[in-house]
């Protein structure tokens, strides 16, 4: 392999609970009165804290968060749109629990029933919606668990569109943390909706039942939950100075407590990580020798940025090297994966990542093509 050493002047030695392990002055995270919680970097998926993240529970109305990233998901692929019109159920409109109060007969916009799972936590919407995407809410139990393992939910099996208490119904702290990821990174379009406080509907004024938008302005998202099973669950989410953080956390004992204790993660992550980008997007890192191709040579970068999660308070330089392919040889696309860059030292590494073609580099002519094969021949040679 050739290797090309750089030198970034601006990471970390690892340090926290579960990422880090430390010369950074971290100190242990709080400890919370929850059944299970966790703390991710929305960003580069790092887990910074956690406690029984695994553990299957009732994820009592953190359910409609899949139950929402499926409609957003149709929305995005235009096989539905805000504006179409659901005619309401019987069965919609005779759900218990929460509900935005729609009535059987009617018909409802999509954004509005949306509206109502979002921000109302409503039981009818989240059936209405159910049976307009799948024809049925055991249908759409199915779609949630396909989505479900393609999201990396490894501890989860839904049973129905709302979290209602049902046998065989349940989440984790991690898999909601990465639905909540998934949910704000590839639908950021939608995610506004979850910082909304209120939302009105027949005349009925209903308030986010998300205590931490009130008290904390940086937050931003993302679903209560609450039966006497699950207990008081809270997914949060909130952004502060380019890094945003989500917390998860799973049977606590009252409303007020579900928001202190998801308080106590998101300060302590803020207050001790951050999330920094070591390379853009379309970045130049190298110029590789090209072998048989019209050019000489071919721009090597990344096909994204490239994020960390560093201790905050860090600022250490550590060496990168980039390993780039023995023998690159024409023809080369755009994207075409060229090598890897790692970031860190043996037994620390902090990201890796594969380099990319920048550009497109086609096959030289006949004689090019033969003498650089003559010299690849006696190079290898010796």
């Amino acid at each position: 392999m050739k290797k090309i050493w750089l030198v970034l002047f601006f990471i970390f030695s690892i340090a926290s609970s579960s990422v880090f392990s430390a010369v950074s002055l971290i100190p242990a995270p709080p400890q919370l009165s929850a059944s299970s919680y966790i703390l991710m970097d929305a960003y580069t998926g790092e887990i910074l804290v956690e406690h029984n993240a695994n553990t299957a529970l009732p994820p009592a109305s953190i359910t409609k968060l899949m139950t929402a990233y499926i409609i957003e998901y149709e929305l995005a692929r235009g096989n539905i749109t805000l504006a179409d019109k659901v005619r309401i159920s019987e069965k919609a409109w005779r759900m218990k629990g929460s509900r935005m109060f729609i009535r059987e007969g009617t018909q409802v916009s999509v954004e509005d029933l949306l509206r109502g799972i979002v921000i109302q936590s409503g039981n009818d919407a989240s059936v209405a919606m159910a049976e307009y995407v799948a024809g049925s809410e055991s249908a759409f139990a199915d779609l949630m668990n396909q989505h479900a393992q393609l999201l990396g939910m490894t501890n989860t099996y839904f049973v129905n569109s709302t979290g209602f208490p049902a046998e065989g119904h349940y989440s984790s702290a991690s898999d909601i943390a990465k639905l909540s990821r998934a949910k704000i990174l590839q639908f950021p379009e939608n995610y506004k909706m979850y910082s909304e406080k209120e939302f009105t509907y027949n005349n009925i004024r209903q308030t986010n039942r998300n205590k931490l938008l009130w008290q904390d302005k940086t937050v931003d998202g993302l679903k209560t939950g609450h039966t006497e099973e699950a207990g008081y669950c809270l997914a949060a989410s909130a952004i502060r100075n380019g890094t945003r953080l989500i917390s998860v956390v799973m049977g606590t004992n009252s409303d007020k407590a579900r928001a202190a204790e998801s308080q106590k993660l998101l300060n302590y992550g803020f207050r001790y990580f951050q999330t920094r980008k070591l390379y853009s997007r379309g970045q130049v890192i190298s110029n590789a020798h090209v072998w048989g191709g019209s050019a000489n040579s071919v721009k090597v970068g990344f096909a994204e940025d490239v994020l960390v999660t560093m201790p905050r308070q860090q600022s250490d330089s550590v060496p990168a090297s980039l390993e780039l392919n023995k023998e690159i040889t024409a023809p080369i696309a755009v994207g075409d994966v060229l090598g890897k860059i790692v970031v860190g030292v043996d037994g620390d590494v902090l990201v890796e990542r594969s380099v990319v073609a920048l550009e497109a580099v086609e096959e030289g002519g006949f004689f090019k093509r033969l003498f650089d094969n003559i010299k690849l021949f006696f190079m290898n040679l010796f």
